[in-house]
């Protein structure tokens, strides 16, 4: 059994993707070219914003956004707790402190009233400048755009919405990687919509910052990339992988989203009434699910109960064992307002992701809440 099958979902794309990166070998053009601008095209009418530009990987997309935004040293970048390294790692990057923010218990995302509390300690207490908050749409669901926005616009602060897992999910209608200023996406193959490599994108409407990002992108060209305008990086998309997730994202609008919500809705109904703890998704919120995540009771041994899983052919992942803040690389280097984020180290300590994808199928998912059940009744 697979965590995330994407042997499946090749196989049943199979002529499809290697006809596109036949069609790529063919033409010789394996950076830039065709397949790169239609993609962005399809990304930015399924998002509903006037640009996308795609780039090596999300990671560099975060920081793509901070550069254009011209983010530096003195800024105060606001990050949640619980989250990948790299949601913080860009705000040290350029030079910014990261200011480590607690999570909603139920949904995993920023806390929009600990965001406030986190911003007025910052104006009040520290020298810096509050300048940003970075809202990941974490396992899938986008994070309290709503309440998020507010504080943003009542302390004048740019928003970057961290869609690298929730790419395809929904607040009314309204796509992610729309919510921010900027928005951004990964490309990872295990994502939402992952390619077969690395790769990432960068949603705006703003023209001025979405013709900053092309050129840090490409080395901070000018009228070409000869004329170096700025001082860059190199992160670009290549052909092949734009080929290939062109494929991909066909399959994703026409039927991945909805098939993954149903597989999530059938773990909800299989697993309820255990001791679990399910993820909940609130009204008018849709999920695209990246990850499948349950919080083990109190008084459970995780890595135990984990471990009979991996012994019984069912794999888990734990998404994440450790704060933000309690990361070596931020030591001395970033700001915990509250001194703690309790919801963020009660979660580090239960989370336990499931199997999760819109190629699982109905045997294995069967097989991993049985496992699960029987665990549970002898951890």
């Amino acid at each position: 059994m697979q965590f995330r099958d994407l042997g499946a979902q090749y196989e049943r794309l199979k002529p499809e993707i290697d006809h596109a990166i036949a069609s790529v070998l063919a033409d010789g053009r394996f950076i830039g070219g065709s397949e790169v601008f239609a993609l962005e095209t399809e990304l930015a009418n399924y998002v509903g914003v006037k640009h996308c530009i795609t780039c090596g990987n999300g990671t560099d997309a975060l920081q793509l956004a901070l550069m254009a935004w011209g983010v530096g040293s003195g800024d105060a970048v606001f990050v949640p707790d619980f989250t990948f390294f790299s949601s913080g790692e860009v705000v040290s990057a350029v030079g910014a402190t990261p200011v480590f923010v607690d999570v909603d218990e139920h949904t995993f995302n920023i806390d929009p009233a600990k965001l406030e509390q986190a911003v007025s300690y910052v104006e009040r207490e520290r020298q810096l400048t509050p300048k940003a908050v970075v809202a990941v749409d974490l396992f899938g669901l986008p994070a309290g755009y709503p309440s998020i926005r507010k504080v943003c616009d009542e302390h004048n602060l740019l928003l970057l919405e961290d869609g690298a897992q929730g790419f395809g999910g929904s607040i009314e209608g309204k796509m992610a990687c729309s919510f921010g200023d900027t928005s951004t996406t990964s490309f990872f193959p295990a994502k939402p919509l992952g390619c077969y490599g690395d790769g990432g994108a960068v949603f705006t409407d703003n023209d001025e910052w979405a013709e900053l990002i092309r050129s840090y992108a490409v080395h901070g060209k000018g009228t070409m990339k000869y004329d170096n305008v700025r001082v860059g990086m190199n992160s670009r998309l290549d052909s092949l992988q734009a080929a290939i997730l062109r494929v991909k994202f066909k399959a994703f609008r026409e039927y991945e989203v909805t098939d993954v919500n149903a597989r999530a809705a059938w773990y909800d109904t299989a697993l309820e009434g255990t001791s679990l703890e399910l993820p909940q998704v609130p009204d008018s919120y849709t999920s695209s699910w990246a990850q499948y995540t349950v919080r083990v009771p109190e008084g459970v041994d995780r890595d135990a109960l984990q471990a009979m899983l991996k012994v019984q052919g069912v794999p888990t992942m734990v998404y994440y064992p450790k704060p933000m803040h309690e990361q070596l690389a931020f030591k001395d280097r970033c700001v915990v307002p509250l001194e703690s984020c309790p919801v963020t180290d009660q979660l580090c300590h239960t989370v336990l992701s499931l199997p999760m994808g819109p190629h699982l199928s109905e045997k294995d998912q069967l097989r991993v809440v049985d496992e699960l059940r029987f665990c549970l009744a002898n951890a």
